[in-house]
């Protein structure tokens, strides 16, 4: 079965919680992408979707330059579900009025809702529902041929259907974890209404990309940059399911990676999946370059052009290859393409910044159509270890931005045995799955300290550890008062030249979740 047959599409109208949609769907096991709200009409129709989805967004629908959708969207007969500012669009384009609500809706509220309705089908709560709105202007008039299916006490339409066509529209958002049951309505739109088979797995998408790589690359050769995380890991395990020894991967290790790190690469993709792996053993070269520099740019460009020189040697040593893969994700695909005008921007992610002109490579993304979280499944399911798929992200730079100042060999081992402690902590309290990222950062500080009876002048040292979706924004872990006690006595004891660790409880915004 062709697992993008079954399909929905969404419209985005400049909403925070676009991709948000697009993961529910997809958790729902359909199959999904995200287009501009002015996107060309007959793009929508090459697209051949079996519901469209139409997100929130800033505007009004009344304003004068208001993003609009061609109206041609609404009479091709498919199932069309409307998000907050994408329900008035629905409401003003059937004849209904929109006008600008005397009481705002921000923040949690109590649906009632129509528990006959498809759209709210095996929804527990006794026709009572919390959702969360974000919304000034509300539906003051509905389209004659459609029925209320839900209200609040603001909001007389919060909810709308009409069952013939196949229209519904709400003025919550189903998407956010705040509303609840939101996944199941999402779930009951694009199955029950729009009819979409669950067909969109692991599983059927290994099956499906193993055979069209095989169909594309045939015999040809496949250079792979192979970093260790997630992305490069998954992408390089899919290709090598295809096609075998004729994937060949670079593994640069510039010396900041986390303890052990290197060894596990070399160990899980060259001895485990035997792959054609060379380990690139670049320590000396990078530590070199960076000694004296603090300035944390200097530091990334240095790094980052250090690596492309390194790959750039490996590569010639090799030969001659067509195709370069990338673990390019679907977020990174989307990211500019979200409305944001009326001429949305669309800027390539498929620039391998730094090669030689002279290397002529086709692009081979495998992981181009996935979520962060569906790349670990897709990982999972091949067989890499759990400790490479769960691990939380790394920086490109990798330590060169965690050891604050001056880099040198001793200061990134003494950070590394200090991180792997702060680690193994979390999973020993079993946090370390709930949290985005957690590391450890060594700070240019020197500060006083009492061990027995003498006295210290050592590093010192912070810990941070952060909730997020998207790394977007984030919230400081509220990690509890015993592991951190634990973590810091640990590193203190057991790390010669830490005697001071603090815990960053700064969220993002105004923080960034790392230090430089």
């Amino acid at each position: 079965m062709d697992i993008h047959s079954e399909k929905v599409l969404i419209l985005d109208f400049g909403s925070q919680y676009t991709q948000l949609i697009a993961r529910r769907v997809r958790e729902a096991r359909v199959y999904c992408e995200i287009f501009p709200c002015n996107v060309e009409f007959e793009k929508i129709e090459e697209f051949a979707p079996k519901g469209i989805i139409l997100s929130g967004g800033p505007s009004s629908v009344y304003d004068k330059d208001a993003p609009l959708v061609d109206t041609r969207v609404f009479d091709m007969g498919l199932p069309i579900l409307g998000i907050c500012y994408g329900m008035q669009l629905v409401g003003q384009n059937f004849g209904g009025v929109v006008a600008a609500s005397a009481h705002r809706e921000y923040g949690r509220s109590e649906l009632n809702y129509d528990s006959e309705s498809l759209l709210f089908k095996g929804l527990k709560g006794d026709g009572k529902l919390t959702v969360w709105m974000s919304h000034g202007d509300r539906l003051e008039k509905m389209p004659g041929d459609f029925k209320v299916i839900g209200y609040t006490d603001n909001a007389p339409v919060a909810a709308m259907g009409n069952d013939d066509k196949q229209v519904y529209a709400i003025q919550f958002h189903p998407e956010v974890v705040h509303t609840e049951q939101g996944k199941v309505i999402l779930e009951n739109f694009v199955t029950e209404i729009a009819g979409c088979l669950q067909v969109w797995t692991p599983g059927n998408f290994i099956q499906a990309e193993v055979e069209r790589l095989r169909e594309r690359i045939g015999d040809r050769k496949v250079l792979c940059g192979l970093s260790g995380g997630v992305d490069s890991s998954v992408a390089a395990a899919l290709i090598q399911k295809a096609i075998g020894d004729n994937l060949h991967c670079v593994f640069v290790d510039n010396g900041l990676l986390r303890l052990g790190e290197g060894e596990q690469v070399v160990e899980t993709f060259g001895n485990h999946f035997k792959m054609n792996l060379v380990h690139v053993d670049a320590e000396d070269r990078f530590l070199d370059l960076l000694a004296g520099v603090t300035d944390p740019e200097k530091k990334r460009k240095i790094i980052g052009n250090q690596f492309i020189r390194e790959f750039e040697a490996e590569a010639r040593k090799l030969g001659d290859f067509d195709f370069l893969a990338q673990g390019t994700l679907y977020p990174d695909v989307i990211e500019s393409v979200s409305f944001k005008g009326p001429s949305a921007t669309i800027k390539s992610h498929h620039n391998v910044g730094g090669l030689p002109d002279d290397m002529q490579f086709e692009l081979v993304e495998p992981l181009r159509e996935l979520f962060k979280d569906e790349v670990r499944e897709v990982g999972l399911q091949l067989g890499l270890p759990e400790e490479i798929i769960q691990r939380h992200p790394f920086p490109g730079p990798g330590l060169g931005v965690r050891v604050l100042g001056e880099i040198t060999k001793e200061r990134c081992d003494i950070l590394r045995k200090a991180d792997a402690i702060f680690i193994e902590e979390l999973h020993r309290a079993d946090l370390y799955n709930s949290i985005w990222q957690a590391f450890t950062v060594l700070l240019p500080v020197n500060t006083v300290g009492v061990m027995g009876d003498e006295r210290t002048y050592e590093n010192a040292a912070a810990v941070r550890a952060v909730y997020s979706t998207d790394g977007m924004t984030a919230d400081w872990a509220r990690i509890p008062e015993d592991v951190l006690a634990r973590v810091s006595n640990r590193i203190i004891n057991e790390v010669k030249g830490i005697n001071r660790v603090v815990y960053d409880i700064s969220s993002k915004p105004p923080a960034t979740i790392e230090w430089e």
